[in-house]
């Protein structure tokens, strides 16, 4: 049954010539009034108003205005914290990715066979999951102080709980002929798993790391606001200066910067598949 199937019901009865007869009844009305409810629910509780938002459309485009020309000399300020973000995001991506494959494999019901470790395992990558990067970030800057490590963590913690995720579903889905036939034969689960398992989640476990890392270069650009170090921090400073060209500059070396890395993730991932 498709997705178009699933908004009617049907209703069926039988005529006195013993035919029967089948009458649907749509419930495209009940979901368009329970979507307008619900978009009327939104604006009262955030006070939207459209008026509001044309009035002061004007004042966007004016400082988006102030950002061109970019000032191209100010990209010798700018270079060393867009590394540093790039180093932060490589860094946490590829920790968590790499913790996030154990916790996969534990939360994975079909390789491991105990429901009380599968539960706690999904619920250590839920409780992460809902926690915004931004957040961590500032938790992590009280931790272990201002700086590029807090940012790291706070990448790592999203890559370990989203790569974790996708990942033990993915597991769930995968051929065990092999793996049940070589554990028949008396090799121990470990053994199983990498001889049988792991060849055929490696290229999507590898494309999902990738797909992570893209994000967090993107995410990590922000971090500098709660002092988690990276192109954050003098993007924040030069937005409170208003010095708008030389925000220009800034915002066009990271678009540069995730351009030229979602490029070469996207190829790789194209050879993974």
């Amino acid at each position: 049954m498709g997705w178009y199937d699933k908004l009617f019901d049907a209703e069926s009865y039988t005529l006195a010539n013993g035919k029967t007869v089948s009458q649907k009844f749509t419930r495209v009305p009940l979901l368009v009034l329970l979507l307008l409810i619900a978009i009327g629910i939104s604006v009262w509780v955030t006070g939207f108003k459209l008026t509001t938002l044309f009035t002061n459309l004007s004042g966007f485009w004016n400082i988006f205005g102030s950002m061109f020309p970019p000032k191209l000399s100010y990209f010798m300020q700018v270079w060393q914290p867009l590394l540093m973000t790039i180093q932060m995001s490589f860094f946490g991506s590829f920790f968590g990715a790499l913790l996030a494959l154990p916790f996969a494999v534990l939360a994975a019901h079909n390789i491991t066979n105990n429901k009380i470790v599968n539960l706690l395992i999904r619920f250590i990558l839920t409780v992460v999951r809902t926690i915004p990067t931004l957040v961590s970030a500032l938790i992590a800057t009280y931790i272990f102080g201002l700086g590029t490590f807090a940012g790291t963590v706070a990448i790592f913690l999203f890559s370990f709980s989203f790569v974790g995720k996708q990942l033990f579903e993915y597991i769930e889905t995968v051929d065990m002929g092999a793996y049940e036939a070589l554990t028949a034969t008396g090799a121990n689960a470990p053994r199983a798993f990498v001889t049988t398992i792991f060849p055929q989640i490696l290229p999507i476990y590898l494309s999902t790391a990738l797909f992570a890392f893209e994000g967090n270069v993107r995410y990590a650009a922000i971090l500098g606001y709660v002092g988690a170090g990276g192109i954050g921090m003098i993007l924040n400073e030069k937005i409170g200066w208003r010095e708008f060209n030389s925000v220009g500059m800034i915002l066009l070396s990271i678009f540069v910067a995730v351009v030229i890395i979602e490029t070469v993730s996207q190829r790789l991932r194209k050879h993974l598949s």
